[in-house]
């Protein structure tokens, strides 16, 4: 904000260790304590991420920015700066984009864990709550017709594929935490691809155990572009959703319309639905 960018290996040890340039007294140890930069003005390693959900409790799930990786983060006994300054975690917003200060160490469960995080910088003014959006459109679209959603369900389908404009890391925090929700099991792919996996019979056109959700960016809209960041035009978004159990069991959200507000929410329409 202002014309203030954030410089995380600096502003991380400058901002939280309160150190000049060039001290060499380390700081006391401690999950909020980072070492003078004596010989580094780095000495952690710093993952770029965006928040996709649970920044209003502080328990986070954060998509990689570069690797496409997925995290769960608590916030609690972390040092955590916005905007260059002193924070606290009631300041960090889903869809804002942070830094995680850690040691490199990451445990292998999906989602990741960083095995010792340390710190946590973020930016006020790089909210876009697109995930918010999608995780909306699924949940609404959940609600309609829940006679499809009813019987032995195992599996929850999430097929994002066609959906332009979310990073990868972005579309599996979204199937993710999706599939979380609703206690089951995540299966990702098209319907081409779990028919051939074995999960929908393509035969008979019907999933017994799972129902598949889907969200498609509409090709037909010139504005509906990937990069739809806060400050760009258009803040506007196209595409089509729909929930799929049997040939003839599945519903549909048409000519779906989105708009990002100045905070970096998103609000929707639906055009038209439609069942068959």
């Amino acid at each position: 904000m202002n014309g203030k960018r954030l410089l995380p290996p600096v502003l991380a040890l400058s901002l939280l260790c309160g150190c000049a340039a060039g001290a060499v007294e380390p700081t006391p140890a401690g999950p909020t304590a980072l070492p003078a930069p004596a010989e580094t003005e780095n000495p952690w390693n710093l993952t770029p991420c965006r928040i996709v959900d649970g920044a209003d409790i502080g328990e986070l799930l954060l998509a990689d920015e570069e690797s496409g990786e997925i995290y769960t983060l608590s916030v609690q006994d972390l040092a955590v700066t916005m905007d260059g300054g002193s924070s606290g975690a009631s300041e960090l917003r889903d869809g804002m984009k942070v830094w995680v200060g850690h040691t490199g160490g990451v445990e292998e469960t999906w989602p990741a864990r960083f095995t010792a995080p340390q710190t946590l910088a973020g930016e006020s003014d790089t909210v876009d709550d697109r995930c918010g959006l999608y995780l909306q459109v699924l949940e609404d679209l959940w609600n309609e017709d829940p006679g499809l959603n009813e019987g032995a369900l195992t599996y929850l389908g999430v097929d994002l594929s066609g959906l332009t404009a979310l990073t990868d890391g972005e579309k599996s925090a979204v199937a993710w935490r999706f599939a979380q929700l609703h206690g089951l099991e995540l299966v990702t792919g098209t319907w081409d691809e779990l028919v051939e996996e074995g999960y929908i019979d393509g035969e008979e056109l019907y999933w017994p155990d799972g129902i598949l959700f889907s969200i498609t960016t509409d090709p037909d809209a010139a504005w509906s572009l990937p990069a739809l960041g806060k400050g760009e035009e258009p803040r506007l978004a196209a595409f089509d959703a729909q929930k799929w159990r049997s040939g003839l069991g599945a519903y549909y959200f048409l000519d779906c319309t989105a708009q990002m507000g100045d905070d970096g929410s998103w609000t929707y329409s639906v055009g038209a639905q439609a069942i068959s």
